[in-house]
C-alpha cells in the first residue's frame, strides 16, 4: 500500500510538472511577425485602420550590434501605411535598401517612381563633392556640401528634407516621415554635434510639429567608447525622444540562437502627468524575413 501510495504522488507530480511547462512555454511563446507585433498599438501598421500617432520623435539606437533591422522594418511599415517617406540613407546603397525591402513586401523603386518615396543616397552624394566635377553654378546645392567645406552647418540638409516633405496640393499620402539611418555617419563626416543637434531640432519643429509627421532616427552608441561628442548627441536624443528601441549585444557573447535584447522605453514623462516611463524587455533572433522575440532567458532553444 505505501508504494502504491508513492507510485501515486509521482504520477501527480509529474503531471503538475508537465502542465507547469506547458504554461511556460505559452507564455514564452515567441511572436513571429514581419510587422513587429511586440510595438506598441500605436505603432502598429495596419493599413485598414488609421495611422499611427502624428509628431511622435522615435530613436533607434542600438549598442554592440546592428540595429539596422529596425530601420528595415520603420520603412516598409510607412511605406505600406501611405506616408511620404523622406529616407536619409547615409550608410548603404539605394540597392541594399532596396533588396531588404523586397523581402518585407515592400518595393523601394515602385515607391520612389510614384512620387511616395524619397531617396538620399549619402553614399554616392559624398562621393561625388569629393571627387565628382565641380560645377560653376549647380541647380540646386548637394545636401551633405558641408562636406567640402562651403558650410558649416547642416542647413542644406534641412533644405531638402523640408523640400521632400512638403506636400504639394495634388499629394494624397497620409503623413510626412522622415527616416535617418544613420545620424552617427554626421558625426564622422566632420559635422559639429551642436550642428548635428540644431539639425533635429528643426526638424522637429517643421515635421513633427507642423507637418504632424513622424521621425525615426537611427544612432549607434557605446558606454564604454571614448567618442564624447557621438555620446553627446546620443544622450541630448534620448532626452527629447517619445519612443526609445534600444538593440543591444549579448553582455556573454555571441550565441546562434538569440541575437540580442531590445528594451522598449515609452517616454510617458515627457507628457507631464506623473507617470514614469515605462520599459519592456525583449531577446530577439533575426531571420530571414522576420524577427523573433521572446522573453529574456525563454529562447525556443532553451525550453
Amino acid at each position: 500500500r505505501a508504494l502504491r501510495t508513492n507510485r501515486v504522488k509521482e504520477e501527480a507530480t509529474s503531471q503538475t510538472v508537465s502542465k507547469a511547462g506547458e504554461g511556460i512555454k505559452a507564455l514564452a511563446a515567441p511572436t513571429q511577425s514581419r510587422d513587429f507585433g511586440w510595438l506598441p498599438d500605436s505603432l502598429r501598421p495596419d493599413p485598414g485602420s488609421q495611422l499611427c500617432e502624428r509628431g511622435k520623435f522615435t530613436l533607434l539606437r542600438d549598442t554592440r550590434t546592428d540595429g539596422s533591422f529596425l530601420v528595415h522594418h520603420f520603412l516598409s511599415f510607412y511605406l505600406r501605411a501611405g506616408c511620404k517617406v523622406c529616407f536619409v540613407a547615409l550608410l548603404q546603397s539605394f540597392s541594399h535598401y532596396n533588396i531588404v525591402a523586397q523581402k518585407l513586401g515592400v518595393s523601394l523603386a515602385a515607391a520612389k517612381e510614384r512620387g511616395q518615396l524619397v531617396f538620399l543616397e549619402g553614399l554616392r552624394s559624398c562621393l561625388d563633392l569629393l571627387f565628382g566635377e565641380e560645377e560653376e553654378q549647380p541647380a540646386q546645392p548637394s545636401p551633405l556640401q558641408f562636406i567640402s567645406g562651403s558650410a558649416s552647418d547642416l542647413r542644406a540638409l534641412f533644405d531638402f528634407v523640408r523640400t521632400s516633405l512638403t506636400p504639394s496640393d495634388s499629394d494624397s499620402w497620409k503623413g510626412p516621415v522622415l527616416l535617418v539611418d544613420d545620424l552617427s555617419v554626421l558625426l564622422g563626416l566632420g559635422a559639429a554635434p551642436v550642428a548635428v543637434l540644431d539639425f533635429i531640432h528643426y526638424c522637429r519643429v517643421t515635421v513633427c510639429s507642423r507637418l504632424q509627421g513622424n521621425i525615426v532616427v537611427l544612432v549607434h552608441s557605446n558606454e564604454d567608447s571614448e567618442d564624447e561628442e557621438n555620446e553627446l548627441v546620443v544622450n541630448a536624443l534620448c532626452h527629447h525622444s517619445d519612443l526609445i528601441l534600444w538593440a543591444e549585444g549579448l553582455a556573454t557573447g555571441f550565441c546562434k540562437d538569440v541575437h540580442g535584447q531590445i528594451k522598449i522605453i515609452k517616454r510617458l514623462s515627457l507628457e507631464l502627468t506623473g507617470e514614469q516611463d515605462q520599459v519592456q524587455i525583449y531577446q530577439y533572433k533575426i531571420q530571414d524575413k522576420n524577427v523573433t522575440f521572446f522573453a529574456r532567458g525563454l529562447s525556443a532553444a532553451v525550453l
